[in-house]
């Protein structure tokens, strides 16, 4: 497994199990959800292939599997669903705790 993959791995694992906890009903707007991640990624998606493209970066073959969607590594592109579902989750459970303590 690449280093890439173990990191997003982590990154996804306590976000995930938490998002299931019944007060948080983080899986209630499940569409509002999946547009946003949708939009992120082929937003930021489509910028990293064109840069990709361009040449003003690259990935080390060394540090992702072969795999490749547009150009980009399979890693690179499930950040923009892994990192934005985590940024979401953060959002939503701290506008969760504030309510609980206002």
């Amino acid at each position: 497994m690449s280093a890439y993959m173990v990191t997003l791995l982590l990154s996804l694992i306590i976000p995930l199990v938490v998002s299931f906890w019944p007060p948080l009903r983080f899986y209630s707007n499940f569409k509002a959800l999946i547009l946003s991640i949708t939009s992120i990624t082929l937003i930021f998606g489509g910028w990293d292939v064109l840069a990709t493209y361009r040449g003003h970066w690259r990935f080390s073959d060394s540090g992702v599997w072969g795999v490749r969607i547009i150009n980009l590594p399979l890693e690179e592109v499930l950040f923009f669903i892994v990192i934005s579902f985590c940024c979401i989750f953060t959002w939503e459970s701290i506008k969760y705790i504030k309510n609980k303590l206002s």
